[in-house]
C-alpha cells in the first residue's frame, strides 16, 4: 500500500485540487486511500492500476463536491435565522406561528429518519458538533460521519418535500 501512495500520491493530489480546490485535498485523499486500501482485494490485475486508483479519486471528488453542494443547499434551506434578521419585517403572529409550525415539521421529518442518520443530523445541524466531534461521540470514522450525513439529508430532503414543506 505505501508504494501505491508513494507512486500515485501526486497524481491524486492533482486531480482532487483541479475538480475539489486546495481546500479540500487532505479529506479527500485520505478517502481515496482508505477506499484503495478497502478494494484493494477486488482490484483485477487485467487493467491498469492507475486507471482503478484514477477512477477512484474522480468518483470520491464527485461524492464530496455533491455532499457540500447539498450541505450548502440544506443549510440555505433550513436558514431560518435569516429569515427573521431581514431588515423592515416585524414577525407578525402568524408568521410566528407559522415559523414554529414549520420547525415542528422539520422535527417530525427528522423523527422518521434511521437512529444513525437522525443522530449525525443532529450532532451537525442541530448541535453543529464537527465532523470529528460527531466520529469521537458515535465511535466511527470521520468518513463515515460525511456519509452517514450526506445520506441523512437527502433522505430527509425527500422527507420534507413528501411532506409539502420544501
Amino acid at each position: 500500500m505505501n508504494k501505491i501512495i508513494e507512486t500515485h500520491k501526486r497524481s491524486i493530489q492533482n486531480i482532487i485540487m483541479s475538480m475539489a480546490g486546495k481546500n479540500n485535498v487532505q479529506d479527500i485523499e485520505q478517502e481515496v486511500y482508505i477506499k484503495v486500501w478497502k478494494n484493494l482485494n477486488k482490484y483485477k490485475e487485467q487493467g491498469n492500476l492507475w486507471g482503478w486508483i484514477k477512477t477512484i479519486t474522480v468518483n470520491t471528488c464527485k461524492d464530496h463536491l455533491k455532499s457540500k453542494q447539498f450541505s450548502t443547499e440544506m443549510k440555505t434551506t433550513f436558514d431560518e435565522e435569516t429569515f427573521l434578521n431581514i431588515k423592515d419585517i416585524k414577525p407578525t403572529s402568524e408568521s410566528t406561528l407559522l415559523l414554529n409550525e414549520r420547525k415542528k415539521l422539520i422535527l417530525e421529518a427528522i423523527e422518521t429518519l434511521k437512529p444513525k442518520f437522525k443522530e449525525v443530523i443532529i450532532f451537525y445541524d442541530i448541535k453543529e458538533m464537527s465532523y470529528e466531534e460527531i466520529a469521537g461521540k458515535i465511535k466511527c470514522p470521520t468518513g463515515t460521519v460525511k456519509s452517514r450525513l450526506f445520506n441523512a439529508r437527502k433522505q430527509l430532503q425527500k422527507e420534507l418535500e413528501e411532506r409539502g414543506i420544501l
